[in-house]
């Protein structure tokens, strides 16, 4: 057990599960986008939409949405961060069927592009994404994180996990699911480093690459990756 699970994280309270950790599902989702988001609609579930206000989840998730790390003061003042953000936000409550009891949906636009991410939050702080933009998906916000959106084909999960070894990154897991056999495919990688911009490029010109991400740790604090501005 690490120290952080008997302690839990630095932060902005009252909750590690409904604020840090909705906290960082919203700032997963920041990063999933190029720009600052200009929209945004969230749907809670289970224990989330019983208790969103009283927890302060919807200034976190709101917070997080604007880039905002757990441990930001700035966090109670959510709403006003997002008026100053120009973010327009709504929720709504809505079983989101066999997850999590804390589990989100957000829905977030900017100009020219938009995302949907499935957070749930397992507690201490700790969360995991199991949906991106309508595909199934795994990863943690513990580790540099690399999505890859591609069509279905031999090979592209190899020639990613050799690209992220020729950058001298160690994957610590990687998951991939696709909607139908020569469909769209995502695959997320956990990485112990952020890969050097060369690597992210030449992964994004690939051919049946259609759209790539890569997110940073946001287990720690900001210094780890700047949100988009």
């Amino acid at each position: 057990m690490a120290l952080l699970d008997q302690i839990g994280p630095v932060m902005v309270g009252p909750s590690s599960s409904h604020t840090a950790g909705a906290c960082r599902i919203a700032l997963l989702a920041r990063h999933c986008l190029l720009a600052r988001p200009r929209r945004a609609r969230f749907v809670l579930h289970g224990s989330f939409a019983k208790t969103a206000r009283g927890h302060g989840t919807e200034l976190a998730l709101v917070a997080g949405l604007c880039g905002a790390f757990p441990d930001d003061p700035r966090i109670r003042d959510a709403f006003d961060l997002a008026r100053a953000e120009g973010l327009q936000f709504e929720f709504a409550a809505a079983d989101l069927g066999d997850v999590h009891p804390n589990t989100v949906l957000v829905e977030a636009e900017a100009d020219g592009e938009s995302v949907s991410l499935l957070g749930s939050s397992l507690g201490g702080g700790l969360v995991q994404v199991s949906r991106v933009n309508g595909l199934d998906a795994r990863f943690s916000g513990s580790y540099y994180t690399l999505l890859v959106l591609h069509k279905d084909q031999p090979g592209v999960i190899a020639r990613v996990a050799r690209v992220v070894a020729d950058d001298e990154g160690n994957i610590g897991s990687i998951f991939s699911a696709r909607e139908r056999r020569g469909g769209l495919a995502l695959m997320s990688v956990e990485i112990d480093k952020r890969l050097d911009q060369y690597a992210l490029d030449y992964l994004t010109n690939l051919p049946y690459v259609t759209w790539l991400r890569a997110l940073p740790e946001v287990m720690q604090g900001p210094f780890a990756a700047e949100a988009p501005s």
